[in-house]
This record gives C-alpha cells, sequence and structure tokens, in this order.
C-alpha cells in the first residue's frame, strides 16, 4: 500500500459523488477495512479500489438517516452550508462558526 493521508477530516460535510446523500465524517479508515462481501456487493462498474482512505458518514439524503461507509474517490466537499440533519450529529460533534468539531469524550 502507498502511504496515503487522508483528504478529508473528521467533522468534515462531504457529499457523494454519484448518488444524491451527504454526510458529516465520524471516523477514517486509512484504507478499505470491511468485508469482502460488502465489497462485492458494490456493482463492478462503480466498485471502488480498496487501497484508499474509506470514510465513516452520519449520513442523510432526502428521505432518512443512516450510516454509509465512502471511499475517498467517491467524496466531495459540501459546500452548501446547510446544517446536517442526522440524530446523532449533536452527540458527537458541536457546530462551531458552520463547522462540526468533535465533542471532547470523557471516561465514565
Amino acid at each position: 500500500m502507498q502511504d496515503r493521508n487522508a483528504k478529508f477530516s473528521i467533522g468534515n460535510v462531504v457529499r457523494h459523488r454519484l448518488y444524491p446523500f451527504r454526510g458529516v465524517i465520524f471516523d477514517v479508515d486509512p484504507e478499505f477495512s470491511n468485508s469482502e462481501e460488502w465489497w462485492l456487493s458494490i456493482p463492478e462498474a462503480v466498485r471502488p479500489i480498496k487501497d484508499q482512505p474509506y470514510y465513516h458518514l452520519l449520513a442523510e439524503n432526502d428521505e432518512t438517516t443512516y450510516e454509509a461507509y465512502v471511499s475517498e474517490q467517491n467524496l466531495l466537499s459540501d459546500e452548501s452550508g446547510l446544517p446536517c440533519r442526522h440524530p446523532l450529529v449533536d452527540e458527537y460533534f458541536e457546530s462551531r462558526d458552520g463547522r462540526y468539531v468533535p465533542r471532547s469524550r470523557t471516561a465514565n
């Protein structure tokens, strides 16, 4: 694997390059870290390469909210400035100056 830095960071708002959804990044894998079954379920014509960062998103589309796992090659910065409505956003992040900043976690 080549040494790659992630283009996006935790708290960034991104949108999918091909599909109509957006979300807030809450975790980053330096390379693919999901099941082979999941990867093979993606149609071959649009299946991303494994050797790149993958992002965990608190995602939303016009109908629902969910968690998504997306390759870097399929993400673009979301410049809409619209807040994300996923119910976990407020649990994971604070909103500061239109940006999402991870909440500091304290041990229980």
